[in-house]
């Protein structure tokens, strides 16, 4: 009986390192290049334009309202000189005044564009790490990495970038092709 026993676990060490040689031959370790799914994604285009339409329609306001401060600055430099000196303190405090709102109006503005940015960045983000994670579901991956250019992956063969398969997947979603 102890002569069975080398042999049989020596088949079964066999059986077992081909049985895990065979399920290695299938790259487990991918990645998807996240810089490229971004840039690729073509909802990432229309919610850019989007932006930009708005971002510049609100620039053509402040600068509608500076331009019309400076029009009533240009006036009052024309009239001061036959202002009465209160006549000119006070022309020069409303202007003083509206150049503060403005100020502080170009300010919130500025605050509400970078919170929609970053908003409208953080939901693209969401669509792709969501579709990833169904993508590695569907076909078996036990882990995606994301490579972002900042290190995390520094070496990868091409054969185990998934990158274009998943953008192509993630437009037809996004486009409702299924």
């Amino acid at each position: 009986m102890k002569k069975l026993i080398i042999p049989i676990l020596s088949i079964i060490t066999v059986v077992l390192i081909s049985s895990f040689v065979a399920n290695s031959s299938k790259n487990d370790l991918v990645y998807v290049d996240v810089n490229k799914l971004i840039e690729g994604y073509k909802r990432t285009k229309v919610e850019r334009k989007a932006f930009t339409k708005k971002t510049e329609i609100i620039k053509s306001n402040v600068d509608s309202l500076v331009t019309s401060w400076q029009t009533e600055l240009k006036a009052y430099e024309k009239e001061r000189a036959s202002m009465t000196k209160k006549e000119t303190e006070l022309k020069q405090e409303l202007l003083a005044n509206k150049q503060q709102q403005i100020n502080n109006y170009q300010q919130a503005v500025q605050k509400q564009v970078q919170e929609e940015d970053q908003k409208m960045t953080q939901t693209l983000i969401n669509d792709i790490n969501d579709y990833v994670q169904e993508y590695g579901k569907k076909h078996g991956y036990p882990m995606i990495f994301g490579a972002g250019g900042n290190g995390n992956i520094m070496y990868a063969e091409e054969s185990t970038d998934l990158t274009d398969k998943v953008l192509q997947g993630l437009n037809k979603r996004y486009e409702g092709i299924k």
